[in-house]
């Protein structure tokens, strides 16, 4: 990961279905390098339940990326493999890392059912069993005929999987455990959440593990990718990652950045989570994107000098992957929680504009959302960019003694023209005196965003007086 790297989630929910996304990469590397991203973070690449239709989180082949006529289509939503591979490669030429999303927690699309004996479970709390030892006809078989046996053998059936949702004879469809017990290491919501969605994955079955592992190298070999997402983590054994990632770092000899999903707003329940994977690999600040979502729809009743407080930012910087939105959180999707537009900058700015955490950009947020008509917030954030990589450099100083009006200012070095301040407000606005440094005395700071038109003098002590409109955010600089 690159000192003050910038993550960009390179899609969102509702793209279209035209397999163009990849050749959109391949266009697009130089101006994504010139922006200022360093990393990609790709869709999952591999063929879901609904062939070019599926965002790909329900994964159906894992060796398909785009190779196979599967799910009626050779490509997947976002392109043909040979396109997934030059699109890696061109970003590799400007030196833009690529992180591939994974999904293992659960399949869907089966190729044909089986019978199977299973419990009935209360959907609220899978530990109690409704009904005992019922057979049922369930998806659980995948053979991949289309595929015959390339890059991997492995058929999956129903010792594979812990439980299913869907009762095809009867066409009933409930809670349904396959196995002895859940995976026991997961999140305890619902009593025990190992179960999500499709077939879910058996991670204690040795099989499973030692495909798994080999499908890891498989993927590094073919692709050449610098690390991963992970998927649903809080429903999958917490020790399956740690050794999975260790042996694939000792296998290539990469760093392999890996940041997961768990989605939890609880600031404990993450961080004991990291402790039980050893700090090996970075998780998504969910509790700090729940502090945007609340702040934004408060009326400006919200604390905003709390607003990293119980993040994971907050308490543990260098595990933190920030965010404002995902493809999960976004309209009409099952984790909604939009952080509206008035806020959405100010969002920004606290996550591109602080060194700590590493930030990820979101796709929708970058180009705007054609089916939710959501706007483009890409002048902002390419301006916060440019700042970024250019000034974020020197001492900062904080400045979150205020319940309205949060700033901030780094001093720079011994460039004059270095240091920069930020201010924000999601009340009526204000102003606030923040110190930049003696070495800036007598220099004149403009608000860059154009909002303000008064300048700004820098007094002998090192302090500025800095202005802020109501509900907006402000980056002044030396002219």
């Amino acid at each position: 990961m690159i000192k003050n790297g910038v993550m960009f989630q390179y899609f969102e929910w509702y793209l279209d279905d035209d397999a163009s996304l990849y050749k959109k990469i391949i266009s697009n590397a130089s101006s994504l390098k010139e922006a200022g991203f360093t990393a990609l973070w790709l869709p999952p690449a591999y063929k879901g339940q609904a062939g070019i239709h599926d965002v790909g989180y329900g994964a159906y082949d894992l060796y398909d990326l785009g190779e196979f006529d599967q799910k009626g289509s050779i490509a997947t939503k976002y392109g043909t493999k040979d396109e997934y591979l030059k699109a890696i490669e061109e970003l590799h030429k400007h030196n833009i890392d690529v992180y591939a999303d994974m999904v293992f927690n659960h399949k869907m699309g089966a190729d044909s059912t089986e019978l199977v004996e299973v419990d009935v479970l209360d959907n609220n709390n899978r530990n109690i069993t409704i009904e005992n030892d019922k057979m049922i006809e369930a998806w659980t078989v995948f053979n991949y005929p289309k595929r015959n046996n390339k890059y991997s053998s492995f058929k999956w059936n129903k010792s594979h999987f812990t439980g299913v949702d869907y009762d095809n004879r009867k066409e009933r469809s409930a809670i349904y455990k396959i196995s002895d017990t859940w995976n026991s290491d997961v999140d305890n919501e619902k009593g025990n959440y190992d179960y999500l969605m499709g077939a879910d994955v058996n991670f204690e079955n040795p099989e499973v593990i030692k495909e798994l592992y080999n499908y890891g190298k498989w993927y590094i070999e073919t692709t050449n990718v610098d690390g991963f997402r992970l998927d649903a983590l809080k429903h999958i054994d917490s020790y399956f990652f740690k050794d999975w990632l260790k042996y694939l770092r000792e296998y290539s000899q990469k760093e392999l950045f890996t940041v997961g999903e768990y989605w939890s707003s609880d600031i404990n329940t993450l961080t004991s989570y990291l402790d039980e994977n050893d700090n090996s690999f970075s998780l998504f600040d969910v509790p700090l994107h729940f502090n945007f979502f609340k702040a934004c729809n408060d009326s400006g009743y919200f604390d905003m000098g709390s607003i990293f407080n119980n993040t994971l930012v907050g308490r543990r910087s260098t595990k933190a992957c920030t965010f404002v939105e995902n493809h999960d959180t976004q309209a009409g999707q099952a984790l909604q929680t939009i952080v509206t537009d008035w806020f959405k900058p100010l969002a920004y700015a606290m996550i591109l504009l602080r060194n700590e955490g590493y930030p990820c950009v979101f796709y929708g947020d970058y180009y705007g959302i054609k089916k939710t008509n959501s706007r483009s917030f890409r002048k902002e954030i390419d301006q916060m960019l440019k700042i970024r990589h250019s000034k974020m450099i020197g001492k900062r100083n904080d400045y979150f003694d205020h319940f309205d009006i949060i700033g901030w200012t780094f001093e720079g070095n011994e460039d004059p023209k270095s240091g920069f301040a930020v201010i924000l407000s999601d009340g009526p606005g204000g102003e606030k005196k923040m110190y930049i440094g003696k070495t800036h005395t007598g220099q004149t700071y403009v608000d860059i965003t154009n909002q303000i038109g008064e300048k700004v003098i820098i007094d002998s002590d090192g302090m500025g007086l800095f202005k802020v409109n109501g509900g907006s955010y402000h980056i002044y600089c030396a002219l």
